[in-house]
């Protein structure tokens, strides 16, 4: 049985995670870490501590490799995640998925709102889910509010690929999963991603698995 942190005994358990290694182990479906809302971030860190720990969770969303880690993913219950996308993918893919380069950025008490109707459908995967994606509607731009690293207020409208990774990752900060989304016909391994559905958008999946994608 595990007790709220108090906060002095978060400091301490963020400075034994960050003890045992230079990337941090990534906790899997099923912990319940990941189904409980996060606590807003309000200074429970002390600066230098916050960003090794940010520093620490970059280095190990690139290892892993993914695009964005909230901080429940490797245990920390604080509303904190980090996201990078370098878009390394064909051209087809970029423009359908509108998938451009988004520079590394810090979200601290993220939360995001519709922008609008339009919704877009692509296969989705998680770091805390591995070996499956399944397909995931989500709003194709947001409005995003949050602070970064230092404390500096942010209200934007995100779109495309980016507006993807700021919902799962806020949505994880709020005890959601990808797969509580997903459309549940469209579960597929990546390996069999990969041998069948390897498209820039799901109208063949959902073809062939039998789910719709509009």
């Amino acid at each position: 049985m595990t007790t709220p942190d108090t906060p002095s005994s978060l400091p301490e358990r963020v400075e034994r995670l960050l003890a045992a290694g230079d990337l941090l182990p990534i906790v899997a479906a099923g912990d319940p870490v990941l189904r409980t809302p996060a606590a807003p971030y309000e200074g429970q860190l002390p600066g230098p501590l916050l960003a090794r720990l940010l520093a620490a969770m970059r280095r190990t969303m690139r290892e892993a490799p993914g695009v964005g880690l909230a901080a429940p993913q490797i245990g920390v219950p604080l509303r904190l995640a980090v996201l990078e996308d370098p878009a390394t993918v064909p051209e087809e893919v970029r423009r359908m998925r509108g998938r451009e380069p988004l520079p590394y950025r810090v979200l601290v008490n993220p939360h995001y709102a519709p922008a609008g109707e339009r919704r877009a459908l692509f296969y989705e995967g998680c770091l805390s889910v591995p070996g499956w994606q399944a397909v995931v509607a989500r709003h194709a731009v947001v409005r995003l509010r949050a602070e970064d690293e230092h404390g500096t207020a942010l209200d934007e409208e995100v779109g495309g690929w980016a507006a993807r990774i700021v919902q799962h990752e806020t949505d994880h900060l709020d005890g959601t999963l990808y797969v509580d989304r997903a459309l549940p016909r469209s579960l597929t391994s990546n390996e069999n991603l990969l041998r069948y559905w390897n498209e820039p958008s799901p109208e063949r999946a959902a073809a062939g698995l039998g789910f719709v994608a509009e």
